[in-house]
């Protein structure tokens, strides 16, 4: 038993009122996202808990606001109770301050300041996922998987993900001071870097070995426009004929806005699905399908190579796992990260916004994605250098803590690795795609068969229609 006094009963009304206020604005927001919830749906037992633990939440904080040694924040308390509520669930639910949903916004669009790296957060550090190309950290030699421990002079440790990469935000052209834990390093790395304006080209193409080679880094709003302009580039430089090949890299692409990824998959697509997504209630169903349209009749005779590693995730995924299910494109490098869940933006009003995770993609053969990750046609390995083996492993979704599991666990991802070496001429799975296209080198995984996918298809519905 607590001592203490028991709070009186108009005290306790106002405190109540306030606590039921915040609190069924967020279930509304719930509510609101996942459809109308009959009142059967529920046991009157069930109900009766949920209010004997709202009960004791208002308890607590009716306490912390008596007699917590200094008069705390009640907007930062409830924020904080929400946050706490949501990041129980899994790792990527979670509660957006108004300043963290702006900065998610911002992200969204393609052009935002900052040091150009994404991060997640791991063991209560910072741990970078990857550096964006010519970004300051980049060009710091920020690696993926090294741990941000300090930002201008203060311990990440106990921070927020999204506090910490407020501070690391700031002022174009100022400076920020950060230490570094690289594995298999004998000390911590101090660095600092000058922010600038991280404004990511999500597609950049250019020629190797005559073969086209279109790097997309992350699907930001510009994905699809670029993708579709570089195509037309492509065209254009070769006299309008079709190149022998195009390869889509999608290394160490962590995701981002899933219509984008729909559009990209549907560029090489003229039919059949490209992605599935199910959830708990029937409005988080749903099916994306292909269609036809200029770009995907200009490639329609051309093979594609997708280049995949560890660090492909997300929105990176349902493009790879699309292509590969529908025959139209051969993946090449080694199995992606396993993030195959739907996280909706719910916006609460003027308190910010939730990111909560509502349901499962699927490819298009059915295949969950979710801790499991796509599996590479043809396995290519890097030569990772001394100084890089042991930290060139990127651990998957299945190795996040309280990871929503997939549904075969016993084949989850614990990731691979997100090497890519700078010199291409260096780089083995590029230089493997390279040589299939040319027909230097030879796997039957090569060149992919859409049209034998699509008799595949076409018998099974008619097996389906046909029997009893």
């Amino acid at each position: 038993m607590v001592d203490g006094p028991v709070p009186t009963t108009g005290k306790w009304n106002e405190l109540m009122a306030l606590v039921f206020k915040r609190v069924l604005i967020v279930m509304l927001a719930i509510a609101a996202s996942m459809g109308p919830v009959s009142a059967q749906d529920q046991t009157q037992l069930e109900q009766e808990e949920l209010y004997r633990q709202l009960e004791l939440f208002g308890l607590v904080l009716d306490r912390i606001r008596d007699e917590y040694i200094e008069a705390p924040d009640e907007t930062e308390l409830i924020r904080a109770a929400i946050q706490g509520m949501l990041t129980s669930l899994d790792p990527h639910s979670a509660y957006l301050s108004p300043e963290s949903f702006a900065d998610v916004r911002e992200d969204t669009s393609g052009t935002f300041g900052g040091l150009g790296i994404e991060v997640t957060m791991e063991e209560g550090l910072v741990k970078v996922v990857t550096p964006y190309d010519d970004s300051p950290a980049s060009r710091a030699g920020i690696l993926a998987n090294d741990y941000v421990v300090e930002i201008d002079g203060q311990q990440v440790m106990g921070m927020t993900l999204d506090d910490a990469v407020e501070l690391m935000r700031g002022e174009v052209g100022t400076d920020v001071e950060i230490v570094i834990s690289r594995e298999g390093a004998e000390q911590l790395i101090e660095l600092t870097l000058t922010r600038d304006i991280i404004s990511v080209a999500a597609v950049r193409w250019n020629m190797e070995r005559e073969v086209p080679l279109i790097r997309l880094s992350r699907f930001s709003g510009q994905a699809y426009s670029g993708l579709s302009d570089a195509i037309q580039e492509i065209f254009e430089e070769n006299d309008g004929e079709a190149p022998q090949g195009i390869i889509l890299d999608l290394r160490n692409n962590p995701g981002g806005l899933v219509d984008q990824a729909q559009f990209v998959a549907d560029a090489f697509l003229s039919q059949g699905s490209v992605v599935l997504t199910r959830g708990r209630i029937p409005n988080q169903n749903s099916r994306y399908d292909a269609s036809p349209d200029e770009i995907d009749a200009m490639l329609t005779d051309v093979p594609v190579i997708v280049l995949i590693n560890g660090g492909s995730a997300s929105a990176a995924e349902i493009v790879a796992g699309a292509l590969q299910d529908q025959g139209r494109a051969t993946l090449v490098g080694t199995r992606s990260f396993g993030k195959g869940s739907v996280q909706s933006i719910i916006p609460l009003g003027f308190d910010g916004a939730m990111r909560l995770t509502t349901a499962r993609y699927y490819t298009p053969n059915n295949r969950s994605i979710q801790a499991l990750g796509i599996t590479p046609d043809i396995e290519v390995l890097q030569d990772v250098p001394e100084e890089f083996q042991g930290r060139d492993l990127l651990i998957g979704e299945a190795g996040l803590a309280g990871h929503i599991s997939g549904e075969t666990e016993e084949e989850a991802s614990i990731g691979s690795s997100v090497y890519v070496p700078a010199d291409r001429a260096e780089d083995n799975q590029l230089q493997f795609a390279i040589d299939l296209i040319l027909g230097e080198a030879e796997d039957p995984a090569f060149p992919p068969n859409p049209d034998a996918v699509i008799a595949q298809q076409d018998a099974e519905n008619a097996e389906v229609t046909e029997s009893p």
